[in-house]
């Protein structure tokens, strides 16, 4: 497979590969390290692709893994946890603050899930991958994936109303 093949499987998918690295390295710095790694691997097993059925999926797998291995590392205690996402000029100020403040807390309790479950709610809300294709990438059932799905959604749904509503009798 020479340059340009590769370059036309692996670039509509570069840009998942960032988010879901950042999903769970939270550092900006690191998932451009963990894309690039990745993007290596991939260059390096490129004669491989015909014998998958899904590159992409096998890309997803090959992020989350490496991603979990560097979480695992000595290293993993020098993360920084920066965001900086999301940005709207056409809003008031204050709707805006709240919008920022809202995504924060969302992040937040994102992180407190277990990983499986920020992963799953990675891969599902934010890439918009379907069921099966998260089922392959996690070598888990899709009834699975769907229970611990529902379970992310309502432990976020639950601590943003406990949040938003703290205070209000």
């Amino acid at each position: 497979m020479n340059e340009t093949e590769y370059l036309k499987i692996v670039t509509p998918f570069k840009d998942k590969i960032f988010r879901v690295a950042k999903r769970l390295l939270v550092s900006i710095e690191e998932a451009e390290d963990a894309t690039q790694e990745v993007l290596i691997k991939l260059w390096n097993h490129r004669q491989k692709f015909k014998d998958y059925n899904s590159p992409e999926a096998f890309a997803m797998t090959m992020t989350k893994n490496w991603c979990f291995d560097r979480l695992k590392s000595k290293q993993a205690q020098n993360l920084k946890i920066v965001h900086n996402n999301y940005e709207d000029h056409s809003v008031s100020l204050q709707k805006s603050i709240e919008v920022n403040d809202s995504l924060r807390w969302v992040e937040k309790h994102m992180e407190a899930l277990p990983e499986k479950q920020k992963l799953i709610l990675q891969l599902r809300d934010i890439e918009h991958y379907e069921f099966n294709e998260i089922a392959k990438i996690l070598d888990m059932s899709e009834a699975t994936i769907r229970v611990s799905l529902s379970r992310a959604r309502k432990s976020i749904r639950e601590k943003l109303t406990k949040t938003h509503n703290y205070g209000i009798k």
